[in-house]
């Protein structure tokens, strides 16, 4: 038997096992990945990064544990974006979920800055810089209420300090002081924002999503409902790259992981080795029955 012949025989467990190396090896130790942005990601990032100072970012948190690691990436990579620009952010939650993983992306961007900060005004200090209201039940009285006046929605923040008292209430009081919302999301909920608050008070609406949700959203997107959308672990890597080049031109310095690009070096290696086996089985294929016949 020649080496085609058994290579159509090989036990599938050598693959199995060459496609966990493949995997676990890069997100040991990540090999340089540079992301080019897709024009939704690009969009997106455009948009926020040219909005007027006294405009705000607000993001939902509208995912759970089980789709973190593809859109917790973007959730910590669009707070970097707005505090590096200087943009205030509100953060959200449409589901108790999200406040555990609000906070936790909330800890680690200004654990960032914080290190990096020389004095108050490169601090990222929370009432000031930003306001994390949290959630409220139901979601269609949140979407609604933050439309007419947000402390009636939110009268007091995640930390149970009242809303009101907040320096950054003051330059956050509606819809119209918020520049774009994007909603982070493994479920349909930012299909709701655009239902709700675009639709009723005009507010632009941007979408992070899981990979394999997005061809659901590319008719809003391309309708210009959603201003931008992240995709997947690319999208994700797409933004990180963005920022970290704005971060850059800056003048900021950063150390900071970039978990979506490390993820990114992962995912090209497995796609690679499946390309390779795909190529290697049919030649092997092809090359045994023309001996046959």
């Amino acid at each position: 038997m020649d080496f085609w012949s058994r290579l159509q025989r090989i036990d599938r467990r050598w693959i199995y096992l060459v496609i966990w190396l493949v995997v676990m090896i890069p997100l040991i130790k990540p090999f340089p990945v540079r992301p080019v942005a897709s024009p939704p990601v690009q969009q997106l990032f455009t948009y926020i990064d040219t909005m007027p100072e006294n405009k705000a970012l607000v993001i939902s948190v509208d995912y759970s544990p089980d789709t973190q690691a593809e859109l917790h990436p973007m959730t910590i990579s669009l707070l970097r974006h707005a505090f590096a620009t200087g943009h205030r952010v509100g953060i959200v939650a449409t589901s108790p979920y999200g406040l555990g993983l609000g906070e936790d992306a909330l800890r680690q961007v200004r654990h960032d800055f914080d290190s990096a900060a020389t004095n108050h005004e490169d601090s990222i200090i929370s009432g000031e810089d930003f306001a994390f209201w949290g959630w409220t039940t139901p979601f269609l009285t949140m979407m609604l209420g933050m439309g007419e006046r947000i402390v009636n929605v939110f009268p007091v923040d995640y930390y149970g300090t009242p809303t009101e008292s907040l320096p950054i209430t003051r330059h956050i009081k509606n819809y119209d002081d918020v520049g774009i919302l994007v909603s982070i999301a493994g479920s349909s909920t930012p299909i709701a924002w655009v239902a709700y608050a675009q639709t009723q008070f005009g507010l632009r609406i941007g979408c992070g999503t899981t990979a394999v949700s997005a061809a659901d959203y590319y008719t809003y997107l391309n309708s210009g409902q959603f201003t931008g959308m992240l995709a997947g672990m690319r999208g994700a890597a797409e933004y990180e790259e963005l920022t970290r080049e704005k971060m850059v031109e800056l003048g900021i310095g950063w150390t900071a992981r970039n978990l979506g690009i490390e993820a990114m070096s992962s995912q090209t290696a497995a796609h690679l080795a499946i390309i390779g086996f795909i190529i290697i089985g049919n030649l092997g294929f092809f090359i045994t029955r023309r001996r046959k016949s």
